[in-house]
């Protein structure tokens, strides 16, 4: 498994150096490599995405578990670096991983095909938080996300009614998958080091006993959020049926997840 000298060689040997513009943190803990892997249960033969393998640190560790690798480059002397390293072990595909609207790129979706399969990722913060609710709202086939997020991101996709952190992106994690914190990890893990703290989440999707059109449950939350220091009757207008049991004078943020669908129900 790579060290943090394997990785500066790897890059230094075809003069390539960490792109900001691409949010390019490499994880070189090879503790913290083993525990996301561990985590997300791999087994010989699981199909596993990952987004932004860098120098492959976590690749080996991957396919040391027996995954069939696709991995996803945006940067393309890393994308080189890559297929050099690993040849026909893994399934390259290079370019961003989300196209327009951000959805999953034609180029990924056609590599996974319908088999299901896991994305195990050191995600670029950028990229963090539409990638998730993506692969969570518009792939079935994605059985599991285990990733290596902003902290503050991991905060707000765990919040609980009535904390500050709670909006869009929470409510919809979990209403449609449920979230584990694996651990948090600190700036020194990576190379460079970033300046905020990380977070590893595993992120699974759950079946609803009622479907309910996420697209539109999704602007429905939006819309909330957008005025969340408001009271539930300014936004939605005095005159508005509320479900039993939700007060006028509540604000977004106190909403369970029940009672969120509920008002939704009623929109």
């Amino acid at each position: 498994m790579q060290s943090l000298t394997d990785i500066r060689n790897l890059l230094e040997v075809r003069g390539l150096k960490p792109l900001k513009q691409f949010g390019q943190n490499f994880l070189h803990d090879q503790n913290q490599i083993r525990r996301l892997v561990e985590a997300a249960g791999i087994e010989p033969g699981d199909r596993v995405l990952e987004i932004g393998p860098g120098t492959g640190a976590l690749t080996e560790a991957l396919l040391e578990a027996g995954a069939e690798v696709i991995a996803c480059e945006i940067d393309t002397g890393l994308a080189d670096l890559v297929a050099d390293r690993f040849g026909d072990q893994v399934q390259l595909v290079r370019g961003d991983c989300l196209g327009q609207g951000r959805r999953l790129s034609p180029d990924v979706e056609k590599v996974l095909g319908d088999a299901p399969w896991s994305l195990v990722a050191n995600l670029p913060y950028q990229a963090a938080s539409p990638v998730m609710i993506e692969l969570l709202m518009h792939q079935p086939g994605c059985r599991g996300q285990f990733v290596t997020i902003q902290k503050e991101v991991a905060d707000r996709l765990l919040a609980s009614p009535g904390e500050k952190a709670r909006g869009p992106l929470g409510i919809l994690a979990s209403t449609f998958g449920t979230i584990e914190r694996i651990g948090v990890i600190p700036p020194s893990c990576f190379w460079p080091q970033p300046k905020v703290v990380s977070a590893m989440v595993a992120l699974r999707p759950l079946e609803l006993e009622q479907e309910i059109d996420r697209q539109a449950y999704a602007r429905f939350g939006t819309m909330l959020f957008s005025s969340r220091r408001k009271q539930l009757g300014r936004i939605l207008g005095r005159d508005r049926r509320l479900p039993e049991g939700i007060e006028p004078s509540w604000r977004p943020e106190v909403l369970t997840n029940e009672q969120l669908i509920a008002l939704f129900r009623l929109d």
